[in-house]
């Protein structure tokens, strides 16, 4: 008999649409590596639409989360500041969407990974703050959009000793990573830092209050260092633990 896959939710994005576009109407979008790496895991994935009212219906049909990344950026009020970097792109129904699934999924206990933005909404969730634009609040920070193609590693972070993430990844100490974010967590809140970039920016959190709550900053669905992979197969095997 075939093993039954844990089934994970990823969040989608959702565009504007516009001549040109996919469609000329609003759309929703996800990069497939998200679907690819979850099923070479070992996961069943599924998309989740941005329908927080629908979230008490998803949540007992799924064994995991997975909040994806995006070009946009979390309001600067959710995390207590009333200043707005000029940069900040909001989407608020985005937000507020995976603002709901999380909660849920941490009430129950559900493991939880959050991929670049996904792990600054944890860091909120948790009570921490964000950088909101590195090149000013860091001016010696490296380019954290890296100019070299996103699937290419373009810096190193080294993971904590004795983390959750240390644990999924064989304890490795130090990967390669890529890199596409302006913003960064600036305080974890009840979180723990499990990873940093070579210039102190926080790369991972993780909630030791929950059996698996790992935020990343970096795309490991791209799969660029072995560990990627590994972590992957380590929320899975989370996932398939609690169903």
């Amino acid at each position: 008999m075939t093993e039954k896959r844990p089934v994970i939710g990823i969040t989608l994005d959702l565009e504007d649409g516009g001549e040109g576009q996919y469609s000329r109407f609003k759309w929703y979008a996800m990069r497939e590596n998200y679907m690819s790496a979850v099923s070479t895991a070992g996961g069943l994935p599924i998309a989740l639409p941005l329908f927080p009212q629908l979230c008490a219906d998803y949540m007992p049909l799924l064994d995991g989360l997975i909040i994806t990344g995006g070009a946009f950026d979390i309001d600067p009020t959710l995390y207590g500041e009333t200043h707005v970097h000029p940069t900040i792109n909001l989407r608020p129904r985005r937000t507020q969407a995976e603002a709901a699934y999380l909660a849920a999924a941490l009430q129950r206990d559900m493991p939880v990974l959050g991929i670049c933005g996904g792990m600054q909404l944890i860091a909120v969730a948790l009570g921490g703050s964000l950088i909101q634009h590195i090149p000013e609040e860091c001016p010696i920070a490296l380019p954290h959009e890296q100019p070299n193609p996103r699937d290419e590693a373009s810096h190193s972070v080294t993971i904590t000793p004795n983390t959750l993430l240390a644990r999924c990844t064989a304890n490795r100490t130090r990967i390669g990573v890529n890199s596409s974010h302006h913003q960064a967590v600036k305080t974890p809140g009840r979180g723990l830092i499990n990873a940093v970039a070579e210039d102190g920016i926080i790369e991972g959190i993780e909630d030791p209050a929950h059996s698996f709550c790992l935020g990343v900053q970096w795309h490991p669905e791209f799969g660029i260092d072995p560990a990627d992979k590994a972590l992957f197969k380590a929320f899975i095997q989370a996932a398939g633990d609690s169903a």
